[in-house]
């Protein structure tokens, strides 16, 4: 049962992460308006392939730990950068209230898996 539930888990939790990863790659070009910072279509991509990444590394086994660490910061950025200036706007509060709950949501799972693979390390160890 252990087993199912791991692999339904990783396939729940990685999906939004690889569709969300191809659409950088696909429409950076629509998305680079949204970077509160120089260099827009450049992080677009370099975050497109940082979410590829993760998903390949959860499923590959290889630096689940740091990884899922890596994209909980991202996400936290994403919330803090985007999000949440976005949601005191009247003109994109709606949008940007609901996508500052999915980052911080996504976070907090990543997180969680961080802290599931450490704990795992440490067994793994003795």
């Amino acid at each position: 049962m252990e087993k199912i539930l791991n692999i339904t888990g990783k396939a729940f939790f990685s999906i939004p992460f690889l569709a969300f990863g191809v659409r950088h790659f696909m429409h950076a070009s629509d998305m680079a308006g949204m970077v509160p910072i120089p260099g827009g279509i450049f992080w677009i991509y370099l975050t497109g392939a940082a979410q590829l990444l993760f998903v390949i590394s959860i499923w590959a086994g290889k630096y689940e730990k740091i990884a899922s660490i890596l994209c909980a910061l991202m996400l936290i950025i994403f919330a803090l950068s985007i999000q949440l200036p976005g949601s005191l706007k009247p003109e994109t509060v709606m949008f940007s209230i609901v996508s500052l709950y999915k980052d911080l949501g996504l976070a907090g799972g990543a997180l969680i898996l961080a802290a599931y693979y450490s704990s795992k390390e440490k067994k793994e160890a003795v």
